[in-house]
């Protein structure tokens, strides 16, 4: 792997108490092309700009998948990654999906590490610190054609981060439109997904809410994700999650709570629930959670749903599900606790 350092680091200019999520980027970027049928030219280079052809392939077709990661650092200055083999896993499957190659895992797993512990003096210690990972492929053959990319670009960029959401949100049920439908990519980290989602949710946020509650598009009966987060409801003490299907994101941090949870004894139903099961419950009293998680928001809580122009409030909960699992997985990330799954990766230690 090639490494060329930037002449002129950033890093003095950045404000870290005031960071905007995925606005500020490292010194550093991975950069690997596929042509002929292999992976080529690993290098690590100064962020900048890219020069791509008005005729490549993303333009025109949306051969675009991508992950997201974080990378945390404890008060010893070493450097965490949750799971990096889950994230490698799935952008392979992403890629298979969209008849992209796949990496192979060393490229993806030595570029991490390689790009991280070049630009370690970004990631910060502290619970709420962290540096976002933007692992990312897309077509680059210049062609028009209606034909899969012959060429391809692996990149990877590095963000500073702090918390993406704080506090509780509000979310709109989806009735009208759909994340995914079945046969699609739905579970693919496929970048079209995300820029179907911003028009619904913008129609959402004028009435007041933050994110959509996606249903399944055939019925819009049953929960699939909230945003762009896996769901979890609880009705009394039971933990209920959708089913991963081909429109559902197989969520790294969603397995790892189920995980959780059942070792802590919390009985997991892994099934379909509707939205009038959670009204239902809710008008019982038996709604007691509703929360997602992802990578980037880790636990967020739900406050209130809104459903056929009603609004459904959540009373606050001491000790809730989500802030029991926001603590244990944040523990784990940045090395406060054991870790008795082997989730954490040491960046420099990670065998490629």
């Amino acid at each position: 792997m090639i490494v060329e350092k930037t002449k002129y680091s950033r890093l003095k200019n950045i404000d870290f108490n005031n960071l905007k999520f995925g606005e500020v980027f490292t010194d550093h970027m991975f950069v690997c092309d596929y042509e002929d049928g292999n992976w080529i030219d690993p290098r690590i280079v100064a962020y900048n700009k890219i020069e791509i052809e008005p005729s490549a392939n993303v333009f025109h077709y949306g051969q675009a998948v991508f992950e997201g990661m974080k990378a945390y650092k404890d008060d010893s200055e070493k450097i965490w990654l949750f799971r990096p083999t889950e994230n490698y896993k799935r952008i392979s499957i992403s890629s298979q999906r969209l008849a992209m190659p796949e990496l192979g895992e060393n490229i993806f797993l030595s570029a991490l590490n390689e790009l991280l512990l070049l630009d370690c003096d970004w990631v910060k210690p502290g619970i709420g610190n962290s540096v976002y990972i933007r692992p990312f492929i897309f077509g680059s053959e210049h062609c028009i054609a209606a034909a899969p990319s012959k060429k391809y670009k692996f990149m990877i960029i590095l963000s500073p981060v702090q918390s993406y959401y704080s506090g509780s949100i509000k979310v709109l049920v989806a009735e009208k439109y759909s994340r995914a439908a079945s046969g699609g990519v739905g579970y693919a980290k496929a970048a079209g997904n995300y820029g179907s989602q911003f028009y619904p949710t913008s129609l959402a946020q004028k009435e007041g809410y933050d994110q959509i509650i996606w249903t399944d598009s055939k019925n819009h009966k049953f929960l699939e994700e909230a945003g762009t987060m896996n769901i979890f409801v609880r009705i009394e003490d039971t933990l209920i999650t959708a089913p991963t299907t081909d429109t559902i994101l197989d969520g790294i941090t969603r397995k790892s709570i189920i995980k959780i949870a059942e070792d802590k004894g919390i009985n997991v139903e892994v099934r379909p629930i509707s939205i009038d099961e959670v009204i239902e419950a809710h008008s019982k009293g038996r709604l007691k959670e509703i929360f997602g998680s992802g990578t980037a928001v880790l636990v967020s809580e739900i406050s209130s749903f809104g459903y056929k122009e009603k609004k459904f409030d959540l009373n606050y909960i001491e000790n809730s599900y989500a802030s029991t699992f926001k603590s244990i997985l944040t523990k784990i990330q940045y090395n406060l606790s054991p870790d008795p799954y082997g989730w954490r990766s040491e960046v420099g230690t990670i065998k490629v």
